[in-house]
């Protein structure tokens, strides 16, 4: 059983051996636990840092691509370096390192393909109240888009089986975290969190320049995977608004045709017409996005096929056949 764990850096260079001190060493039911950072970018010595501290692979892009792609290349070096199990975390030693051994502990006893680190977020000094308040709500709306139970969404301390690295996509250049919570939820992966630790802050973090921003960013990542991955729920209730109202006012309407008055209702017969017309626009949108969305899971399904490929796996119909051989 091969661990490694990957370290997305961007500068890092001040706080890299912090973190990269404090990772484990040994953990029990894993056989061998190799590092890897993956440099986004960076214009000062990280690399050089986690060379010299003994990093087995540096993943490195010329130019930033943003916590997400660097995210993603990290998995698919994982993948290609032989790893059973994958742990992400933080260049600037934001997450306990000894905590890496409860991350992958369910995944070790078969209990579940992704572990998040649950942060005790109310007793977090360097969260501001309006932060913690933020974080609470954004992991209510991830888990009710997700139907899931993960309490702490945004967290990017988090271990991945390699059949869940394999499955994993991200679509957005802000952050993996969210996303790939809504992802595993709809697709039905096993997933679950334990509670961690934090580390008193090393630098202020450097994913949104400001609570707007990060406000912004986030409600549009959610809304994007949800509608990916539900899109005949997501516009079936986009739709049902003005069709709801059209109806109201087509029923109106009627109600003073009845009564002789629809004489001077025409142009509340007309807006719900409209209305109606819309809201069934909608609806039909929502059916063609959900044609769609079946074709992008036979795509992941044929993504999964090619990692296992490129990871010199052989599928289940191998298996069976090289079992009947013998």
């Amino acid at each position: 059983m091969k661990l490694i764990i990957q370290i997305p850096c961007l500068n890092e260079a001040k706080t890299l051996k912090v973190a990269l001190d404090a990772l484990p060493r040994h953990i029990d039911g894993i056989d061998e636990i190799e590092y890897l950072i993956i440099n986004d970018g960076s214009t000062d010595n990280t690399v050089e840092v986690a060379k010299e501290w003994g990093v087995n692979y540096v993943v490195s892009f010329v130019k930033n691509k943003g916590l997400a792609k660097g995210f993603i290349a990290g998995l698919d070096a994982c993948l290609r370096n032989g790893a059973d199990i994958i742990v992400n975390t933080d260049a600037d030693n934001q997450y306990c390192g000894s905590d890496i051994e409860k991350l992958v502990r369910p995944i070790l006893e078969h209990k579940a393909e992704i572990v998040i680190g649950e942060r005790p977020i109310d007793d977090t000094p360097g969260f501001s109240p309006l932060k913690k308040k933020l974080q609470h709500l954004g992991s209510f709306v991830v888990r009710k888009a997700s139907a899931t139970d993960i309490p702490d969404a945004p967290s990017g301390f988090r271990a991945f089986s390699r059949d869940a690295a394999m499955h994993i996509n991200v679509i957005n250049n802000y952050t993996y975290t969210l996303e790939t919570i809504v992802q595993a939820g709809r697709n039905s992966m096993a997933i679950t969190s334990v509670p961690i630790n934090t580390n008193p802050e090393l630098r202020k973090s450097r994913l949104f320049s400001s609570m707007a921003g990060y406000i912004k960013k986030s409600i549009l990542t959610i809304i994007r995977a949800y509608m990916m991955y539900r899109p005949l729920v997501f516009f079936s209730l986009i739709g049902l608004i003005p069709f709801t109202i059209g109806l109201v006012l087509a029923i109106r309407f009627i109600i003073y045709f009845s009564q002789g008055q629809g004489v001077g209702h025409i142009q509340s017969l007309i807006l719900a017409s409209t209305l109606m017309m819309l809201g069934f626009s909608t609806f039909i949108m929502g059916l063609q996005a959900d044609i769609i969305a079946a074709n992008r899971k036979i795509l992941e399904d044929i993504q999964f096929r090619l990692r296992r490929i490129e990871a010199g796996e052989k599928s289940n119909e191998e298996i069976l056949n090289d079992n009947r051989k013998n």
